[in-house]
């Protein structure tokens, strides 16, 4: 870790971004690199502000937060995302969840819990706010970690049997984000085999499906 967590806030409303910032800045340890509008803003500029920490509202114009945390990921795949929302719901949050955020964090929680989320997440531990927690309770374990859009696609081309220098290839990323994403989706799936993910595949109609539009 380096001396100081590095954080951006994306959030289009500026009053609320303004608010967090200067919550941040109170703590010496956490820069704020910036304060973005929308998610294609935080897209297009994440490999130059290379953040340890990203803060993401998820309804936003251009370039909502789950898509954006996505395509981050695949940019940055080493950046944490932390949802900041005022959606409680547990359909948000498993949501968030499932799309890459390691934590999702209301809006309305007191000041000291957004750097306590960010700590937890700079550790590598996913993180639940007090009221996300109590609102996802019921399904919180009940079921494996659903892939991503993206992280379906790629398994499916790895069910047809290609390696991960081809699937960069075809989807035009790097070997490390597929390389990345495998891990996530063995992950998720508790597959430790290219053989069982190709099984899974089979078993649950990926190989069906077209991958397109990714």
């Amino acid at each position: 870790m380096t001396d100081t967590i590095k954080v951006v806030i994306v959030d289009d409303h500026p009053m609320v971004a303004e608010g967090i910032q200067s919550i941040l800045e109170s703590y010496d340890e956490i820069t704020v690199l910036a304060a973005l509008s929308n998610g294609r803003e935080v897209v297009e500029q994440v490999e130059d502000l290379a953040p340890d920490v990203i803060l993401m509202d998820l309804n936003m114009p251009e370039l909502g937060g789950l898509t954006a945390t996505e395509m981050v990921l695949e940019r940055c795949p080493t950046t944490r995302v932390l949802i900041l929302s005022m959606h409680d719901s547990p359909e948000y949050i498993s949501t968030g969840l499932s799309h890459g955020a390691m934590g999702y964090v209301l809006k309305d929680v007191p000041t000291d819990e957004i750097k306590n989320a960010i700590d937890h997440v700079m550790r590598g531990e996913r993180y639940l706010c007090t009221g996300a927690k109590g609102s996802l309770a019921p399904a919180d374990g009940a079921t494996r970690e659903s892939l991503t859009s993206r992280e379906q696609t790629i398994l499916l081309q790895l069910a047809q049997g290609k390696s991960n220098k081809e699937v960069a290839a075809v989807l035009d990323i790097s070997v490390r984000t597929v390389e990345t994403h495998r891990k996530n989706i063995k992950r998720k799936l508790g597959i430790s085999s290219t053989a069982g993910l190709t099984r899974y595949a089979l078993e649950h109609g990926v190989l069906q499906g077209t991958g397109a539009g990714f």
